[in-house]
């Protein structure tokens, strides 16, 4: 039955399906090959540090300044949290969703922004932290001060300045607007500097 219906096709077309099929085989058997000669090392997650592991680090560094309890990870009224301080039942979280869920219960929910340092935390929280002993230097002092002068501001300017700044100066410096990642990496940290510092 298979072969009567093969004997059907025109012989062009069973020619083109078996070079077909023998040229997948070919370039299939080429990548096998060349993964067995040219392995790609394994990825070492441990060593994987990018936007939330360093900020999920600061706050868990700025925690323990402060002297709260935490759980990282937990399930708050059914939303997973990046940290909860259950003696003062606060959720800090990454995620807006979470964060509006856990808004309207008895929980206090706090937002924070990827690119936010974990020492504007206290900010935010909403009990009364004690001083971790930071004080600036005047190098810091110059950074902040080039940091708003990178976003076009007077150190006096208000965080929604900086935003509307930033978001303007990004639309230069990201890559996919023709910028180059460098340019766009240190306006982030620029933006990052000059939140932390704003009125």
């Amino acid at each position: 039955m298979f072969v009567e219906w093969l004997s059907l096709l025109p012989a062009w077309l069973l020619v083109g399906v078996a070079m077909g099929l023998a040229v997948v085989l070919l370039v299939a058997g080429i990548f096998v090959a060349g993964d067995r000669l040219f392995p790609t090392p394994p990825t070492d997650r441990r060593q994987r540090i990018d936007g939330t592991d360093r900020r999920r680090a600061e706050i868990r560094t700025y925690l323990g300044t402060i002297g709260e309890r935490y759980a990282e990870d937990a399930s708050v009224h059914g939303e997973t949290v990046a940290f909860y301080l259950p003696e003062r039942a606060v959720a800090i979280t990454f995620d807006p969703q979470a964060y509006f869920t856990i808004e309207g219960t008895d929980t206090h929910a706090v937002l924070c922004e990827h690119e936010m340092p974990g020492s504007a935390l206290g900010r935010r929280l909403p009990f009364d932290v004690p001083e971790t002993g930071r004080q600036r230097s005047t190098t810091e002092g110059e950074s902040v001060g080039a940091a708003f002068s990178q976003l076009g501001l007077q150190p006096t300017a208000d965080a929604e300045e900086v935003r509307a700044a930033y978001r303007r100066r990004v639309k230069d410096v990201h890559p996919d607007q023709g910028g180059d990642s460098e340019s766009f990496r240190r306006l982030r940290e620029a933006y990052a500097t000059a939140k932390e510092h704003a009125d």
